[in-house]
């Protein structure tokens, strides 16, 4: 369950059940939620004790939290300043916490546009407790000024915890609304909420942390999620070790069609990426000019030139899956062979140029179909704007699944997934921002599906084992210089759980 990722919607729903339907008072949920940032706020201070700790409260629920949080640390007897931003909790559970505040003898202060000055040293650590999930209105007024001052005293070396998700970020989409607290660290309560994890999100999250508040998993099963995030821990069930008398034809035949004039490396990038994703055999179907050239770089690749009017019936037949895109181009050459492959029953996986043709003639392809746009290549299959895909990622990856009817992988930062469901993956790294990346992750997925692997899952999987391989590479010296061959060199590993 901790793998699921809600909506605003749904998180206020299973508050409310976790209430309803299982007599836990609302104000129990939110003296766990201050409870649990009390905990963080004293692993984020390393145990020491802090020369400040502010605790910016608003006016509901999430500053209920941050009142039950100061509660905490003023028993503990931390140097602390409480600011309420706007008017005080006047209805529901906040104002319960707010009222134990002053029985413990707190005092709380009006937001003052120097507030954070005061209290300065060399650890400072800030509650964001200002808004909630229900934010959907740009912010304005004590509370920008707030998150502005919030994250000018981080850029300053203070130590930010987000309550529940950070002020001023859209809950669903992940982008700020106007302006957004940069947490280091975002502590979110029941479930997960989709702005942690889309557009920008990850980066005003921080380490992103969930604390179920003791919920029990009941509660769970009759919300479906979202989405859901790729587990690494699915490898192993996916790719259980092979048979001592496994051969190269039970791994299965991958058939690779690219690579016009001048595009060589893209058909060798992708063609490297299946072998080392453990495909049986990999065949490539390139420009004549190149068969030398990639036979020479990577032996293992059975390569053959192509012209149009070439056969293919017998290369498809020999074939269990089939990819085609890297280094296609739009010339005669890529639109002859694009020809010639449509209407392929075989699972397939359509990359770059493949994409931008079937643009130019939408129509629904076979179910065992794996598209792998990026957010140019699915405006134009969308026919509408990349920065209308950007701003809601999710809204266009299931749109392209329904207009085609096949698994889409929306790649980019927090590559989605969309099959029968949604999957999210949370890894991969701003190095993998360079060109031939795609091509390798075309190669990941044709090499899952000549093994077997079904649409849905080749495509989940091979999003994460290609992340996966990205973060792996990085480590090895930083994210500027990595390139594609630096990652296919970590599949290994991978593919061998």
């Amino acid at each position: 369950m901790a793998r699921a990722v809600y909506s605003a919607r749904q998180s206020r729903s299973l508050d409310e059940r976790a209430q309803r339907q299982l007599g836990v008072p609302g104000y129990t949920l939110m003296q766990r939620a201050g409870a649990a940032c009390w905990e963080e706020l004293k692993r984020m201070s390393g145990g020491a004790l802090p020369d400040c700790l502010h605790v910016v409260c608003g006016s509901g629920n999430n500053g209920g939290d941050g009142y039950v949080l100061a509660r905490l640390a003023l028993a503990a007897g931390w140097p602390l300043r409480v600011w309420q931003v706007g008017a005080a909790p006047s209805r529901g559970d906040a104002v319960q916490a707010l009222a134990d505040w002053h029985r413990a003898g707190g005092r709380e202060q009006p937001w003052c546009a120097d507030a954070l000055v005061a209290g300065g040293g060399r650890l400072v650590l800030i509650a964001d407790a200002i808004f909630g999930t229900g934010l959907s209105r740009p912010v304005e007024g004590d509370a920008a000024e707030a998150i502005a001052a919030i994250n000018a005293a981080g850029e300053a070396g203070a130590r930010v915890l987000a309550v529940d998700l950070p002020s001023g970020l859209d809950a669903d989409r992940g982008q700020p609304l106007g302006l957004a607290v940069r947490a280091q660290r975002t502590l979110s309560f029941i479930g997960h909420k989709a702005g942690g994890f889309l557009g920008a999100g990850p980066d005003y999250c921080g380490v992103l942390r969930l604390d179920r508040l003791d919920l029990p998993d009941s509660l769970f099963a009759e919300e479906p999620p979202l989405f859901r995030l790729l587990n690494p821990g699915e490898l192993r069930a996916a790719l259980p070790p092979r048979p001592r008398e496994a051969h190269k034809g039970a791994n299965g035949h991958a058939l690779l069609l690219g690579g016009d004039t001048g595009m060589a490396g893209a058909a060798l990038m992708a063609g490297r990426a299946a072998l080392r994703s453990g495909a049986g055999l990999v065949s490539v179907l390139t420009h004549p000019s190149h068969s030398g050239a990639l036979v020479a770089a990577q032996p293992e690749l059975m390569v053959s030139g192509w012209l149009p009017g070439d056969e293919l019936r017998a290369k498809l037949a020999a074939t269990k899956a089939v990819a085609l895109g890297p280094g296609l181009g739009q010339g005669a050459w890529g639109r002859a062979l694009y020809s010639a492959v449509s209407g392929c029953e075989l699972p397939t996986v359509l990359d770059a140029d493949a994409l931008n043709l079937l643009a130019e003639q939408p129509r629904r392809l076979p179910a065992n179909t794996v598209l792998t746009p990026h957010p140019g290549e699915a405006a134009r299959l969308l026919a509408c704007t990349t920065a209308a895909i950007q701003a809601d990622r999710l809204a266009a990856v299931q749109a392209l699944r329904d207009r085609y009817g096949v698994v889409v992988v929306l790649k980019g930062a927090g590559s989605l997934v969309a099959g029968s469901q949604v999957w999210l993956c949370p890894y991969g790294n701003p190095g993998m921002a360079v060109g031939g990346m795609g091509d390798a992750l075309t190669g990941v997925i044709l090499g899952l599906l000549a093994q077997g692997l079904a649409a849905e899952d080749a495509a989940r999987l091979g999003v994460l084992i290609h992340a996966l391989a990205g973060d792996a590479a990085v480590a090895q010296g930083g994210p500027r210089g990595l390139l594609p061959s630096d990652l296919i060199a970590e599949l290994r590993p991978l593919v061998n759980p």
